[in-house]
């Protein structure tokens, strides 16, 4: 995996060129020994040929519009794109009328110069963690590829594009841990902003009080850089925070609860480089952890929000859906307005008690699943695959239900199983945490 900031010097100065790393990509997705199949549903190859001869000729005379022009991507397949349905991982959608103008998010990143390779696969309509899709294929995880092990979803494709090389970066979505989850299981970083500062305009929504968008890429800095783009935000790479005297709080309820062993060494050795390095490490218990399972007990959010997009098409289409994927939005239908309008209150109370909580923390570093990917087989399952789901969900989903920013970057060695370690900064807090991340990573 190469950097942005790499391939943006390269084309800088005339040693490599957009077509050149557009045709790479494309090569690598239609490899028939690898991913590229299941990694993307939709590929652009004529669009993404003619985007980069156009970016190499502006550079030639020096119209780029921006440093990163040129650069190959991908995007989840929930992104409105002009002249194309936004099936979200369906096949029930795929005949929906084509989408009349770009996601802002996707203009955003074409006005930087950035090109889409294609549309990547995902967790249709983006309700599982697992990455699992019986329509379009389940892209592998990277790792022990020969096992085929999950991906982690919902932003599957995405993560696996970016971690074979087929894409530089790509976009995906965050509900409850769908950008960090699949980061953690390929061995990518992938960021969760505070959703407030990136619009979900013309994203398919599954829950538009939990949604947000963010990057997966090589490095924090990747990240940073395209998050930047996406808020309207002038792309900069972090300035790397002092360890030395951080305070970084190691959750001691639920986070750690249920990790494996693989998990566990790569996470206790991640903790002690960075207590080493001078930062200051505070294991204590959060109150409001523990106060979120009960009020999200109906199926929370995802569910009463996803039945109210879903219901009528669930009604004339039902029979399209993945079963599994049905029955999650389904149980939205029993949330009444009354329980809705609880769970919004209980929300704001949670979110003022955890503000409390943590005022004396830099930020808090956890394990971004507890486990290692499991095999694909193992989740055929219904009861496997719920209680999987449900425990991979469990870290990431503090986050956007606390209204946080958080990031995934890998904490395992060379050869190992890719782990996650997650950070999880301050609402708003956007800029300090990629700050702090740029730290954590350079010592890890």
């Amino acid at each position: 995996m190469r950097r942005i900031e790499e391939l943006a010097q390269a084309l800088a100065e005339g040693r490599t060129t957009s077509r050149a790393l557009v045709d790479e990509g494309l090569a690598r997705i239609a490899d028939p020994a690898g991913e590229g199949s299941r990694a993307f549903i939709k590929v652009h190859a004529d669009q993404a040929r003619a985007m980069a001869d156009a970016a190499d000729a502006l550079r030639r005379v020096g119209r780029s519009p921006g440093r990163y022009a040129g650069i190959p991507i991908a995007l989840k397949d929930l992104f409105d794109v002009a002249g194309e349905p936004t099936p979200a991982g369906s096949t029930v959608l795929a005949d929906a009328l084509p989408a009349r103008a770009n996601a802002p998010v996707v203009a955003r990143m074409m006005a930087a110069g950035f090109i889409p390779l294609g549309r990547a696969n995902m967790t249709e309509f983006a309700f599982s963690g697992l990455g699992i899709n019986p329509h379009h294929g389940t892209p592998i995880s990277p790792w022990d590829r020969a096992s085929k092990r999950i991906p982690g979803g919902s932003s599957s494709g995405t993560a696996v594009a970016v971690a074979d090389g087929m894409v530089a970066a790509g976009l995906g979505t965050d509900t409850g841990g769908s950008c960090r989850i699949p980061a953690a299981f390929c061995g990518v970083v992938g960021y969760k902003p505070t959703a407030r500062r990136v619009p979900i305009t013309g994203v398919l929504p599954l829950a538009p009080s939990l949604d947000s968008v963010g990057p997966l890429a090589p490095s924090v800095g990747c990240c940073a850089a395209i998050d930047a783009i996406l808020a309207g935000e002038a792309p900069a790479l972090p300035t790397r925070a002092a360890l030395s005297g951080l305070r970084l709080a190691v959750p001691a309820n639920t986070v750690l609860e249920g990790v494996d062993q693989t998990v566990s060494a790569a996470f206790d050795r991640a903790l002690a480089t960075l207590s080493q390095a001078g930062a200051k490490i505070i294991r204590t218990k959060f109150p409001a952890f523990d106060a979120i399972g009960p009020v999200n007990a109906k199926g929370g959010f995802a569910a009463s929000e996803a039945y109210a997009w879903h219901r009528a098409l669930l009604a004339e289409k039902g029979s399209g859906y993945d079963p599994r994927v049905r029955m999650r939005i389904a149980r939205g239908e029993t949330v009444s307005a009354a329980d809705y309008l609880d769970l919004v209150a209980a929300r704001a109370r949670i979110v003022a008690q955890f503000d409390a909580e943590t005022a004396d923390y830099d930020a808090l570093v956890m394990p971004t699943v507890p486990i290692v990917a499991p095999q694909i087989a193992a989740l055929d399952d219904e009861r496997e695959y719920n209680r999987i789901n449900l425990l991979i969900l469990r870290n990431t989903a503090l986050g956007n239900f606390l209204d946080r920013c958080a990031i995934s970057l890998p904490c395992h060695k060379a050869g190992e199983a890719p782990v996650g370690l997650m950070l999880m900064g301050e609402t708003l807090g956007d800029r300090r945490l990629f700050s702090i991340a740029a730290a954590v990573e350079a010592a890890l």
